[in-house]
């Protein structure tokens, strides 16, 4: 069974939404990453047994198949934060008649994940986030800067590229992903391109490690070869995802107190957290942390994959098993 639509919701926005799965099955919410990365080609409902689980994804305000879109600069971002995204949640869960639901979270999706269990604990039955990620300042300085420490001719290049073109920043003297903000929000067309071209350049980079995103080089003292993804082709999808971003990430995900601290209201809700030894983008610490203020939690720490792998996503359905098979919640 599948279906799809689109979903008024509140500021003139409307939130694409599609269901998989056994009508009468457990609900299962799916969250994306990015922010702006999109439900893609839906292969998320691979993830759940379709034949017990009821199983709902949404495309995040501005991305995707939801309206109006974010690559349009003329289109305003004051609309979208955390509790804006929250709050659509709640709008799908209600238009769709779920009472709760087993919550599912990818990388940025983790994030949102959490942010609506700790919002809405009541519709909660259990909690699976796959690379875990909580949107800390201390996260986004590491992605966007501290990682140059693995990658510097990278991150030379995409600092360089901010002073340049981004008046008033210089590296060490302001923070580059608010440059970068700035850039793509550009009156210019030419600099939102270029922007947007550098960000996903250095996106590609930072999550190469762990998951068969380089080349060998083919020669001794050669740079690898980053793996593009293929989505930065289309304009569209890059430009609104790099102002999505940008716009989360200069923010510090709109949350204020951070997750970690508002851990208590989520005792009793079962989790599996999972996560890949090699992740640079992301390192394990955030998971691990959650975990110890998480009790209940199980951490799954995959010794072989970064950013996302094969074996992570066979742990990542194996908790999806896990808690159909009763070790959820009872709301």
């Amino acid at each position: 069974m599948s279906q799809s639509g689109l979903l008024p919701v509140a500021d003139g926005q409307s939130i694409y939404w599609e269901e998989w799965g056994a009508p009468d099955g457990v609900p299962a919410l799916y969250l994306h990453g990015g922010p702006g990365g999109g439900l893609g080609r839906s292969g998320y409902r691979h993830r759940f047994d379709l034949e017990r689980t009821r199983v709902i994804g949404l495309e995040q305000r501005g991305c995707g198949r939801s309206l109006p879109h974010a690559s349009d600069p003329s289109v305003s971002l004051g609309e979208n934060t955390t509790q804006h995204l929250i709050d659509d949640i709640e709008a799908l869960r209600a238009a769709r008649g779920v009472e709760s639901w087993i919550v599912n979270g990818v990388s940025w999706g983790s994030t949102l994940a959490l942010a609506y269990a700790q919002a809405r604990p009541e519709r909660v039955l259990g909690v699976v986030l796959f690379a875990v990620t909580t949107t800390r300042r201390r996260e986004i300085d590491w992605i966007t800067e501290g990682v140059g420490a693995i990658f510097p001719e990278a991150w030379d290049r995409f600092a360089s590229f901010a002073e340049d073109a981004c008046i008033g920043y210089a590296r060490g003297e302001g923070r580059v992903v608010e440059a970068y903000a700035r850039l793509v929000n550009s009156a210019d067309a030419a600099v939102r391109e270029a922007a947007s071209r550098e960000w996903a350049l250095w996106e590609d980079t930072h999550v190469s490690i762990g998951t068969g995103g380089i080349d060998t080089p083919e020669r001794t003292g050669s740079p690898p070869a980053v793996r593009r993804d293929p989505r930065w082709e289309d304009d569209a999808f890059r430009l609104a995802f790099v102002r999505l971003t940008t716009h989360y990430w200069s923010h510090d995900g709109f949350l204020d107190p951070p997750l970690l601290e508002n851990m208590a209201v989520l005792e009793g809700i079962p989790a599996v957290l999972i996560h890949g030894r090699r992740d640079v983008s992301g390192p394990a610490v955030t998971a691990w942390e959650l975990h110890r203020r998480w009790p209940g939690s199980t951490l799954v720490l995959d010794e072989q994959d970064g950013h996302g792998g094969t074996s992570m996503v066979e742990a990542w359905s194996a908790a999806n098993t896990r808690l159909l098979d009763g070790d959820r919640r009872r709301c």
